[in-house]
């Protein structure tokens, strides 16, 4: 099969279309056919050598793909066949034309939905549903700050505090993003580039600021995020894009507002063992996610989810993909399509 790959780390350019053997299912896995994945920001850290792949997992490019059931490995459940429409989170694997996923990592493709958008829901809308309900138990009411909230996880964290009847509040780098966050859903959007973003969020907010903050930034904005973090919120990174050192006294700070700071990552967790009574952390968020968000992407409810595709990509044109996502270009999620 042909699949992403470079030979060392380095720029876009060390990446290229390449065959390799196709995997084979193991006990309880599911072979899927890839029609289509999706780029995120692990895949760039990947490429240049500072985010490997956790052990035992595909070191090919790609944490999140869409479509078909191939084949069924030992031990599976019947929950799935042969041609099933199917989208699944991964560890890696994701853009080739084949990739073996557990059974119970995999999701049904809403009814009336290609697999080029199917593919741009895994990774991002996992991520920001585990962030919210996992890891911040976000309520009716409160307010979410979301940086870079026209990404992936942006766009869809918007319409998941929408669902869950909070206040969306994001900050993003162009009047086109913040335009793009509007239409999702976002009641509030401040450009980080020519305003502090903290003094608008407090000014949004009468003065009582947010009750969650989901990071991506890190170290950059620890005091413009405690300044707008209201007493008792939760701040929750999950990226450093900003860098990881924090200069100043931020225990201080985060104890005055008797406030609390969590970190994920949700590439990395293990692969425990697993049983139908103890399902491990993944396939627990997998469950949840299907039964209580993927009905709200069909037709007739209220609110219509959305997934959000900035641009597709051929698979032997990663490396441009891999360019135009470390340029900030996207609004959305960048998706390459993978031949058949």
């Amino acid at each position: 099969m042909f699949a992403a790959y470079f030979d060392c780390p380095g720029g876009p350019e060390n990446l290229y279309m390449k065959g390799v053997v196709k995997p084979d299912p193991g006990e309880g896995e599911v072979l899927v056919r890839v029609s289509a994945s999706a780029l995120n920001r692990a895949d760039l850290l990947q490429r240049r050598g500072k985010y490997p792949p956790p052990k035992g997992a595909s070191d090919i490019l790609g944490l999140e793909a869409a479509g078909s059931v191939a084949g069924l490995g030992p031990g599976c459940s019947g929950r799935w066949k042969v041609g099933d429409a199917v989208m699944a989170l991964l560890s890696g694997g994701g853009q080739a034309q084949f990739v073996t996923v557990p059974e119970g990592l995999l999701m049904p493709i809403p009814k009336d939905m290609t697999f080029i958008q199917a593919a741009a829901i895994p990774e991002a809308w996992l991520t920001a549903f585990q962030l919210l309900h996992f890891v911040g138990k976000v309520q009716e009411g409160e307010r979410v700050l979301i940086h870079a909230g026209a990404s992936g996880v942006g766009m869809a964290a918007i319409q998941l505090v929408r669902l869950a009847k909070a206040v969306p509040i994001v900050t993003a780098g162009t009047q086109e993003k913040l335009e793009a966050t509007a239409n999702a859903g976002a009641a509030a959007g401040f450009n980080y580039k020519n305003e502090d973003f903290s003094e608008k969020v407090l000014e949004f907010t009468q003065g009582s600021g947010v009750d969650i903050i989901l990071d991506c930034v890190g170290g950059s904005y620890w005091e413009k995020n405690l300044n707008c973090l209201s007493t008792d919120g939760r701040w929750i990174v999950y990226g450093l894009l900003g860098g990881g050192e924090v200069h100043g006294d931020l225990l201080a700070r985060l104890l005055s507002k008797r406030a609390s700071i969590h970190t994920s990552l949700l590439r990395s967790r293990d692969k425990e063992a697993s049983s139908v009574f103890f399902p491990q952390y993944k396939e627990r968020l997998v469950r949840a996610f299907t039964e209580e968000v993927l009905p709200h992407f069909s037709g007739g409810t209220s609110p219509r989810l959305q997934p959000l595709v900035d641009s597709v990509y051929p698979l032997h044109a990663i490396a441009e993909a891999h360019r135009t996502m470390e340029e900030n270009k996207n609004i959305g999620k960048i998706v390459i399509e993978i031949p058949v």
